[in-house]
């Protein structure tokens, strides 16, 4: 336990301290983006983001990962937030993370496993357009001094790792430009354009709402969208932190730790979060590893609030616009054009669907969920392939079985058989077949209920042990009267 807690704290605190503070600078225009979003006060953002990433360092599964107040779940509650009113946002912020603390406990991270490679290839480079196209309007058709800060960011981040990493190269870019802005001026648009920074700390409340089965009919619909886009989009990015880190996170403890952590928030005047792809990126490659950085950038966020507030509000958008456009290039799996190519036409078509549903929802969870259930159906028409071999000697017919007999594949069985036979032995031969489900036991009754009625005798060998399981728990044949062998 001790040694478990001195890799996950304090294994390199230097690095992981700069990496926090690098990730608190790029969250406040963030969180005030998509407070805009939302519609609500700009803090409403930042306290989350202060909130759940500190709450997440200690509660979650996935070191040196960030969360905080995102897009994704700003999107959501648009309707909501307009009709209804903050308050009501933050009652359902509540029940979010009480839905998503509920499927933690019900262990929803085993639902991992069934998200194929095509599906997570398709979720990152959706997530990296998104990431680009989100940095647009901060970048084109404001003036060409901004086209110069964006460049000499883009310049530093790639330049200075290759001679100095003592610092994450990002957060020399933010306090070298961010000063020669300061010093020497430019047609540049800040991150106090975005909105306002009240230099005070978060206090806790109750949402104002009637506590009434009316007010849940209100918000249910609401938080249950709210926590499944979250939980999809942290334990997403909690499998690409683990593959960029080569090691394992606790997708279970994840989950709960993401609904604590928006209960918390919801508590303390905040919206609504999850785990930050891009944030998280900018985290690890400046070398984060351990909880320390997340905490540090929570840390720091609320410190940059209360204490350099004016200073904060100063730092050019170009800069951080250049860091996320670097991130986005990252983030994208460059790999993805030859898969296209070389993969299976159904594992490309997967990607590509997977991208085009979150690049037209604006939906990460939409997109994931849709490429899962195409995936689904994919391997169900592939593995619905059956043969039937049909032999026959004197008085007596053979069906070899081969292959997967469930509801996909019945109708292809079926179509292959010769149901009008009679005065035969009849032998149904599954050694190379497996049954899967009562549509499969439903087949099996049919064939054998036409044969009999021509006076067949009728025999089933070789039926696995589930296949045999399910043929006894389902089957309304008589298994005396079907002799089953093997």
């Amino acid at each position: 336990m001790i040694e478990t807690l001195k890799k996950e704290w304090l294994t390199d605190p230097k690095t992981n301290i700069l990496a926090g503070i690098l990730v608190a600078l790029a969250l406040i225009p963030e969180a005030i983006a998509f407070s805009i979003i939302a519609g609500v006060d700009p803090m409403v953002g930042l306290y989350a983001s202060f909130i759940i990433a500190v709450s997440i360092s200690i509660l979650g599964g996935r070191p040196a990962m960030i969360s905080a107040a995102t897009g994704a779940v700003a999107l959501l509650v648009v309707p909501l937030v307009s009709e209804y009113g903050v308050e009501y946002l933050l009652a359902a912020t509540l029940l979010m993370g009480a839905i998503q603390l509920v499927l933690g406990i019900l262990k929803i991270g085993k639902l991992m496993k069934f998200i194929p490679k095509s599906v997570m290839l398709g979720f990152v480079n959706a997530l990296a357009i998104m990431i680009f196209m989100s940095q647009i309007e901060h970048i084109f058709g404001i003036s060409i001094s901004t086209y110069v800060y964006v460049g000499v960011t883009l310049l530093i981040i790639y330049v200075v790792p290759r001679f100095f990493k003592e610092i994450p190269a990002p957060l020399i870019a933010i306090i070298v430009l961010t000063a020669v802005y300061l010093f020497m001026g430019a047609d540049l648009r800040t991150v106090g354009d975005l909105g306002a920074i009240e230099r005070s700390l978060p206090s806790f409340i109750i949402p104002d709402v009637p506590y009434t089965m009316e007010t849940l009919r209100i918000i249910l619909p609401f938080s249950i969208s709210m926590a499944i886009v979250g939980l999809v989009e942290s334990l997403l990015t909690a499998k690409i932190v683990d593959d960029a880190t080569d090691s394992y996170s606790s997708k279970n403890r994840e989950s709960r730790g993401q609904g604590i952590s928006n209960i918390i928030a919801g508590f303390f005047g905040g919206m609504g979060g999850c785990a930050m792809i891009g944030q998280s990126i900018i985290n690890v490659r400046s070398g984060a590893t351990t909880r320390l950085s997340t905490f540090t950038a929570g840390m720091v966020l609320i410190f940059l609030i209360i204490v350099l507030g004016d200073l904060v509000v100063q730092i050019p958008m170009p800069i951080l616009a250049g860091i996320m456009v670097m991130v986005a290039i990252g983030t994208f799996d460059w790999g993805s054009f030859q898969y296209v190519v070389k993969a299976p036409r159904t594992d490309a078509l997967v990607m590509i669907v997977t991208v085009v549903i979150v690049l037209f929802t604006s939906n990460l969870a939409m997109g994931v969920i849709a490429g899962v259930v195409l995936s689904a159906l994919f391997f169900a028409t592939k593995i619905s392939n059956i043969t039937v071999e049909r032999s026959e000697s004197e008085n007596q017919v053979n069906y070899r079985f081969n292959g997967q007999i469930f509801f996909a594949s019945v109708d292809t069985m079926m179509n292959q058989l010769d149901l009008d036979d009679h005065d035969k032995t009849i032998e149904l031969d599954f050694t190379a077949a497996h049954i899967w489900d009562d549509s499969g036991v439903d087949a099996v009754d049919t064939m054998i209920t036409r044969l009999k009625r021509r006076n067949n005798q009728v025999r089933i060998k070789n039926l696995n042990k589930d296949s045999r399981k399910i043929i006894n728990e389902l089957s309304m044949i008589n298994k005396e009267e079907l002799n089953m062998g093997g």
